[in-house]
């Protein structure tokens, strides 16, 4: 092994370290090692007696140590935390990564009362543990890929093997293996390779940082994607119900739960239509309204100089930046920012007689039932959405959003990630994922799997 090239190829990086001992060669990439391992499996071994040196194989005591590595192996294996031992024309790679990443803590964006309360961290390895500690069994799966021309990032992909349909797993690796890039960060850099993004605004995988999540997701016959220093696992397939509705509503009791999910179903549908709705009533479809009512109405906006349109526009586009600035400021000030903000533009705006009192309420209650859903991507989808619903009001009323809602319904009809459509349990039809999503049965009760993500292993509970 000519050590020359070594230093060539890392053009002499300071991090860098080769030490030559009693004739063995020790190589290493000091910002990726731990000193101590290297010190506990490695020196301690070389600094033995020289009878022992040549029984070097048999005294190297690292948890993953490869021999009979290939010159051209060289390189991953130091990229990857390895230490190169190279005595004579024999190579090895003994593991001594250490440890950079940080410690389990609480998820921050999928929160809930009840359940475990530890989340995914930067470290694969760590994510791919507090899965299997959940699922303790031989069928669960995991196949490792590099991907990236310079980052070489490690890429996981799980599933149940006896629960998994295989034609899914096999559609998700084949596109693994089509993906050439120069790097991979973070997961949400992997998913578009897998999931057509571009046909639309609707998130079409989910990113997840709960491992109780993922184990359930498992265990129901979908698949999960670890990447290493992403704290998001995905998982795949994705349906419309699994963003408005979490898995974590399974803590709680069914009766009560499912009164959330009608309270959520709602929301999405008002956040939705919320202001479409008012700007077609009180521009085109007058005659729907009782007529005391209108003439609140009419009073309200007396003297406001813009059109009903223009000025629900602005007071959305208003409260977006407002959101944007909650999520982008520290979490300890930046609701309190955003609050502040909305109270003194609003009574601003009323005051000064630009904006109507009603149209506030209006907004705010759009606001309001969008503040349930956590997910980003359903937040601007929901935002794409809602826009488009109040320009076709502004200029058909009350049948424009008709004919907008029949399309809308038409475009998620049309999704078919991996296949698989996206408006699943309801088309096509499914009681079984129905009562997991939109419904929550009784869990004593739910003893099948879906028929869409598992058919040769359908029952999950026995009948005791």
């Amino acid at each position: 092994m000519d050590i020359n090239k070594i230093k060539r190829f890392y053009n002499n990086s300071s991090d860098l370290v080769i030490k030559e001992i009693k004739g063995i060669t020790i190589i290493y990439l000091e910002s990726i090692c731990s000193s101590d391992k290297i010190n506990d499996y490695i020196l301690k071994t070389i600094s033995l007696e020289n009878s022992l040196i040549s029984k070097l194989d048999d005294l190297l005591v690292g948890p993953r140590t490869v021999k009979d590595v290939d010159e051209d192996k060289v390189s991953f294996y130091l990229n990857n935390g390895f230490t190169i031992i190279i005595k004579k024309n024999l190579i090895y790679a003994v593991e001594t990564r250490g440890n950079i990443s940080r410690s389990i803590s609480s998820p921050e964006t999928q929160q809930a009362i009840y359940g475990p309360k530890d989340a995914f961290t930067e470290n694969i390895q760590l994510n791919l543990g507090l899965i299997k500690r959940r699922i303790k069994s031989e069928k669960l799966i995991n196949k490792d890929f590099f991907i990236g021309r310079k980052s070489n990032t490690k890429v996981s992909l799980l599933y149940m093997d006896d629960i998994v349909e295989m034609d899914l797993v096999n559609k998700v690796i084949e596109r693994l293996n089509k993906i050439d890039i120069d790097g991979i960060t973070d997961s949400s850099n992997i998913a578009p390779f897998i999931i057509n993004e571009n046909s639309t605004p609707f998130p079409t995988y989910h990113l997840i940082e709960r491992p109780d999540t993922v184990a359930s997701s498992l265990l129901e016959g979908k698949i999960a994607i670890i990447v290493d220093t992403s704290p998001y696992v995905i998982i795949l397939p994705a349906f419309l119900t699994d963003f408005i509705n979490p898995v974590s509503d399974d803590y709680g009791k069914s009766v009560n739960v499912n009164f959330i999910r009608i309270l959520r179903f709602m929301a999405f549908l008002t956040t939705l239509l919320a202001p479409a709705i008012y700007i077609a009533l009180i521009n085109y479809n007058q005659e729907t309204i009782p007529l005391s009512l209108l003439i609140n109405f009419a009073t309200q906006r007396d003297g406001v100089p813009f059109p009903a349109p223009f000025e629900a526009i602005v007071m959305l586009l208003l409260c977006e930046i407002l959101r944007e600035s909650d999520i982008r400021f520290p979490s300890s000030y930046g609701s309190s920012i955003s609050i502040l903000g909305a109270l003194l533009l609003g009574d601003a705006a009323v005051n000064a007689g630009i904006v109507s009192p009603i149209m506030i309420i209006v907004v705010a209650i759009t606001f309001i039932t969008g503040l349930i859903f956590t997910e980003i991507e359903m937040i601007n989808s929901t935002r794409h959405f809602r826009f488009l619903f109040l320009i076709v009001a502004s200029f058909f009323g009350l049948y424009g959003i008709t004919i907008a809602f029949i399309l809308l319904l038409i475009h998620l009809c049309s999704i078919n990630p991996l296949d698989r459509p996206y408006t699943y349990p309801l088309a096509p039809s499914d009681k079984i994922y129905f009562n997991k999503t939109i419904l929550k049965k009784n869990k004593t009760k739910d003893k099948y799997r879906a028929k869409l993500l598992s058919k040769k292993n359908k029952k999950k509970l026995g009948d005791s």
